[in-house]
């Protein structure tokens, strides 16, 4: 894990970057819940799970080719960034002095 440090004799200073951070989780958490639907539909319609997707399907096996293919690959890696981006957030540690 990182560590972000962030010193200021202004207390408001590390109020903003603190409510900066919430707003930047809350808005990847809605981007994980929108990618996720997404990523649901997929798996619903061609009755697998995307790690199944990844490892065997190609565009011939889309029913529309390979638009359909580009999508569903994107939706995971959109996912995996957005958790990846969660996570660092979410590992970042405030320290008052």
């Amino acid at each position: 894990m990182g560590k972000l440090r962030i010193i200021s004799d202004e207390k408001e200073t590390a109020e903003i970057i603190k409510s900066a951070v919430s707003a930047e989780l809350k808005r990847l958490e809605i981007g994980l819940n929108k990618t996720e639907k997404e990523i649901k539909k997929f798996e619903e319609e061609y009755k697998a799970p995307s790690e199944v997707f990844l490892n065997t399907f190609t565009a011939e096996n889309m029913k529309r080719g390979d638009e359909e293919y580009i999508r569903w690959a994107g939706e995971i890696k959109i996912r995996d960034r957005i958790l990846e981006d969660l996570k660092k957030l979410k590992d970042i540690e405030y320290v008052s002095n």
